[in-house]
């Protein structure tokens, strides 16, 4: 393929990543998964989006290591700071936020891509369900955008850049309908901020309530692995 069918798609093993991954297939995109060690608070999601990648990438899931626990700041990377489970956050930026990671995350993808040859990047962020985040937002996938285009070979002859968050407007129930007409299996992700070894979610957090209420709305069997003795919120 030209250089301007190749994809870098960021794939945690979360539904949203998934589905973005799925779409950018049925444009007819060549795509490269890459995914981040980052310091989570857990791996389940690393051997999800590498059971993922193996069923719906074109090409071997690339894991970078990363430390974002060493800044901390996150309920995600922190033991210090406990994660939410009394209900969705309605304003203000959620303790779940990890500082610089999208645009961290989005900067490497831009150098493996560069070094691919491709020219699209690919991210599950939304707005409707995760407006508190600020790398979530309209803005920042714009400025990213123009960064990428000033930040390569792109200002000397090269390709320019496409950053694609072709979720952000959606609610959970349309991406979870949008994933099942293309085929994913949903079983399969892992979306808990705190799954346990297996994988299996915890059923409270923001996480795990969002992703049931979407499956709740799109009339569609949530086909969620919960821990034993669970019973799931929304």
């Amino acid at each position: 393929m030209s250089q301007a069918d190749k994809a870098v798609v960021l794939l945690s093993g979360g539904l949203d990543s998934v589905t973005v991954l799925m779409m950018a297939k049925a444009r007819g995109l060549e795509c490269f998964t890459l995914g981040f060690d980052y310091g989570q608070r857990h791996t389940a999601e690393l051997n999800a989006a590498r059971e993922l990648a193996s069923r719906y990438s074109d090409h071997p899931h690339q894991v970078i290591q990363l430390d974002l626990g060493a800044i901390g700041g996150s309920a995600l990377t922190s033991n210090a700071i406990e994660v939410p489970t009394a209900g969705v956050q309605a304003e203000g930026i959620p303790v779940t936020y990890v500082p610089a990671r999208n645009t961290v995350f989005l900067s490497i993808a831009m150098g493996y891509g560069e070094v691919l040859g491709a020219t699209h990047l690919m991210i599950g962020a939304n707005a409707v369900d995760y407006s508190g985040y600020p790398d979530c937002r309209p803005a920042f996938i714009e400025q990213f955008e123009k960064l990428a285009n000033v930040a390569t070979t792109a200002v000397d002859g090269g390709a320019s850049w496409t950053v694609d968050a072709p979720l952000m407007h959606m609610s959970k129930a349309e991406i979870i309908a949008a994933g099942v007409s293309l085929g994913v299996d949903y079983s399969l992700t892992v979306s808990c901020y705190q799954a346990d070894s297996l994988g299996r979610a915890c059923g409270v957090c923001d996480a795990c309530r969002l992703r049931r209420q979407g499956f709740f709305d799109a009339e569609i069997e949530d086909p969620t692995r919960y821990q034993p003795g669970v019973i799931p919120q929304v």
